[in-house]
């Protein structure tokens, strides 16, 4: 088990340092043009966020299972794929991850450009939010919307490509382009959560009216990982016994 709980605090570090530091550092890196700007923008995020976690289940995978999310915890735990009485170990070894990372990356930014942190901060570092903390301007409802619907696309897709049916050796090529495609419909709307763990590391150093929001992002992620999970198990796994 401890290996396994340091693998998940690894993975999730992995997850947040690149997702958090591309969105910090590169998303709107300033020079270039219009024609042939520097910055990475919405799509350069969401590819970071698709690259860290297939590489981080081909790296840890094997050692953990790979979740690097509480949502997912809880979602393959509702489905029966996870023991329950494991879920509260990796939630605390994914927070701890996520933490990690963000904190690394808020040193990394308090070392850059003067007024550089102080602006990464007011921008929220990162975390998720709804109507004037959405990058869109989309109000509380569509936030809960997109968390509850993309976070239980995810868990069906890992729980698909995870099959006993399915084809060994691609999950975590499958997950990563998943979660790629659902950050770029998400962005817009509320920064794209998915990940509770994610949004309380980053709304620790956003502060202020982030951590007020950042209930909706801890609660409707795992709404729509419990939905994915048990109705799973009632539409699909009868296929092991047929």
């Amino acid at each position: 088990m401890t290996a396994r709980l340091i693998a998940e605090i690894a993975g999730t570090f992995l997850l947040v340092f690149g997702l958090v530091g591309t969105a910090v550092f590169s998303a709107a890196f300033p020079g270039g043009d219009a024609g042939n700007p520097l910055g990475v923008g919405f799509l350069g995020v969401a590819l970071a966020l698709g690259l860290t976690v297939m590489i981080g289940a081909f790296a840890f995978g094997p050692i953990s299972g790979g979740h690097f999310n509480p949502a997912v915890t809880l979602g393959l735990a509702a489905a029966g794929r996870f023991s329950w009485r494991d879920v509260i170990g990796y939630i605390l070894a994914q927070l701890i991850g996520a933490i990690l990372g963000a904190t690394v990356i808020f040193a990394l930014a308090a070392n850059g450009p003067s007024g550089f942190l102080d602006s990464a901060v007011a921008g929220g570092f990162v975390s998720n939010g709804y109507d004037e903390l959405s990058p869109g301007g989309f109000g509380i409802v569509a936030a809960i919307v997109i968390e509850i619907v993309i976070t239980a696309l995810f868990l069906y897709v890992i729980l698909g490509v995870t099959h006993t049916r399915a084809t060994a050796g691609f999950a975590p090529i499958a997950i990563g382009f998943t979660l790629t495609l659902l950050l770029l419909v998400a962005i817009p709307v509320d920064n794209a959560s998915i990940n509770p763990a994610r949004s309380i590391a980053t709304a620790i150093f956003g502060g202020g009216d982030w951590l007020v929001q950042l209930w909706v992002f801890i609660v409707f992620p795992i709404v729509g990982a419990l939905i994915a999970g048990f109705s799973y198990r009632f539409l699909f796994d009868g296929l092991k016994r047929s």
